[in-house]
């Protein structure tokens, strides 16, 4: 699809989407990095999960800006105020042999909730992964989060119960690693 097709206004052409007249969505920067620690950590804080936090300033910059970047975050401002992100990367599906999207990462800042910013990303998201002809959106949610979980169903996602996220970190991944010979 070209540019033109892929398009309906200029500014989704170069990443720049004004929603609404208090929203404003785009690809982040460089200079969003300390913004986006900042909600990462928020995030972390509010999955009980803030023990697991080692990003810093500078490993967050290498893998979304520098020779090599692994992921994409999308910025929301409201009002020109940082409110919310959502962090994505590429993943393949080898039934569709299509590639995907996977999110990482959606937050909103608490006092910008319920003003359609979380729904503003995953559609800009959704937009993002028909314009690279993705054949999947997908991301996981924690068993206990329940309004996130009513939130994605009302969107129309479909919880993926008949698969089991397995992770290896640390030692147990060193421990693999070493396994695999020079």
């Amino acid at each position: 699809m070209g540019v033109g097709l892929a398009c309906i206004r200029w500014a989704t052409c170069l990443g720049y989407e004004q929603v609404a007249d208090s929203l404003t969505l785009r690809p982040a920067t460089a200079a969003d990095v300390p913004q986006l620690l900042a909600m990462i950590k928020a995030l972390a804080v509010y999955e009980k999960l803030e023990h697991q936090v080692v990003a810093t300033a500078e490993s967050l910059h290498q893998h979304l800006f520098g020779d090599r970047p692994y992921a994409e975050a999308l910025v929301a401002e409201w009002q020109g105020q940082s409110a919310g992100f959502a962090l994505y990367f590429h993943n393949f599906s080898t039934f569709l042999a299509q590639p995907g999207i996977h999110l990482e990462d959606l937050f909103v800042r608490p006092e910008f909730r319920g003003l359609g910013i979380g729904t503003a990303l995953l559609a800009r998201l959704a937009g993002i992964a028909v314009a690279r002809d993705c054949g999947r959106l997908e991301w996981t949610v924690l068993d206990w989060n329940e309004s996130a979980r009513g939130f994605y169903r009302r969107l129309g996602a479909e919880a993926q119960t008949d698969w089991i996220i397995k992770r290896l970190t640390g030692n147990a991944l060193q421990a693999l690693a070493a396994r695999s010979g020079p």
